[in-house]
């Protein structure tokens, strides 16, 4: 590991306070810890100070130290030791990490760094002429599905090109970082494979129109891993030889090492009848039944939450945990602008809305109404007083 150091006295604020927002989240932040282990809220309260100013200051770990009551000199271990905080002065607008870790390096990191040092700086760490952009080489940032992708602050850009990253470098230099979406910068929904599945699409159809016949043919072929040859035609259809039921085997004390690939009509009636639970010997297993799939929302049920005409002024769905620039756009679609809709959508609503964004009970788990009661009533400030901490 290379050594960290804090900047140069030179660049160094002479003083740093939490301003009143961040005072208040961090008096909360310390009161998550059990007496006489305050200190542990060290990490959270360098994170906060490095969001408010950009970049963790010798005067920001000196204000920790104090609120903590911890010698100086172990804050200051903590911001050297973890890479996560940036000791120097980075870009106003955007300090771009990119992934460098193998699966990224594999689908082109290496050019998105070129990128980077021809628009930013040749080096890392080092801001562009104005003063607005720096980039550095980080490890994983945990999207390796979706690589190659950066962190700009604590968003990521996924599936990036060279020339996409570019257009993604000139937004933030002028100043529209915030149009860019974020996550996947192609037709890809989350980590979901590109374009249509390829696999388990409507077995029992399959199985019907004999398109699966080649599948399952294969499958079949495949010997159990217990068999002492290779299993032929008259073999399969000798009972004398026929592989033992795993049930048996089960009740005799032998385990049973491996079951016959199910073919796709097989499996179409395993669809449609649920097998037994192993060694229940014909008991009724707790659970026997597979749910069918959510009938598709209609834009036209009563229980879709009623929207209003486009407000002057429209609330920031986004701070709503959950809600990214692709969900508020289709909320803006249905006509919700504001927290108030929101907040008064009562539990038919919700459904409705889980089901028509495809979120399997998600806005219940996130509790969309709370977060946008708060929202409503009072902005961040109250967000961060009923949560205890910042949205988003």
């Amino acid at each position: 590991m290379s050594v960290r150091r804090l900047a140069e006295d030179n660049v160094q604020p002479a003083t740093f306070a939490f301003n009143r927002e961040n005072s208040a989240w961090a008096k909360l932040a310390i009161k998550k810890y059990p007496k006489g282990r305050e200190q542990s809220a060290v990490i959270p309260l360098l994170m906060r100070a490095q969001e408010q100013d950009g970049w963790v200051t010798k005067a920001a770990i000196e204000h920790v130290a104090e609120m903590l009551d911890m010698p100086m000199i172990r804050v200051l271990e903590v911001a050297t030791f973890y890479t996560q905080f940036q000791l120097k002065p980075v870009g106003t607008r955007a300090h771009i990490q990119v992934c460098g870790t193998t699966p990224c390096m594999l689908r082109g990191s290496e050019d998105l760094k070129k990128v980077c040092q021809s628009k930013i700086h040749h080096e890392q760490f080092h801001l562009n002429e104005s003063g607005t952009l720096s980039w550095e080489e980080v490890e994983c940032l945990g999207a390796c599905v979706n690589a190659p992708m950066i962190m700009v602050f604590k968003d990521t850009y996924e599936d990036l090109t060279p020339e996409r990253l570019e257009e993604i470098i000139d937004a933030f230099e002028a100043g529209n970082g915030a149009s860019v979406p974020v996550g996947p910068q192609i037709d890809r929904h989350f980590s979901a494979p590109q374009g249509l599945p390829t696999s388990l699409i409507d077995t029992a159809a399959t199985a019907k129109s004999g398109r699966g016949s080649k599948a399952a043919s294969a499958t079949s072929q495949v010997p159990p891993s217990n068999a002492s040859k290779p299993v032929t035609h008259d073999d399969a259809t000798n009972p004398a030889i026929k592989t033992p039921s795993p049930v048996k085997a089960a009740k005799g004390g032998e385990a049973a090492t491996s079951k016959p690939a199910p073919t796709a009509s097989s499996a179409a009636r395993m669809i449609k009848n649920p097998p037994l639970a192993e060694g229940s010997l014909g008991e009724k297993p707790d659970v026997q039944t597979i749910k069918a799939p959510a009938k598709a929302a209609s834009l036209t049920d009563n229980n879709r939450p009623a929207g209003i005409e486009k407000p002057a002024i429209v609330d920031d769905l986004k701070l709503i945990a959950g809600v990214g620039p692709k969900i508020e756009g289709i909320l803006h679609d249905l006509g919700i602008f504001t927290y108030a809709q929101v907040a008064a959508w009562k539990k038919a609503e919700r459904e409705w809305v889980d089901n028509y964004l495809n979120f399997k009970g998600r806005i219940e788990r996130d509790d969309w109404v709370k977060q946008a009661k708060a929202l409503a009533k009072g902005g961040e400030a109250e967000y961060i007083k009923v949560f205890g901490k910042k949205p988003r």
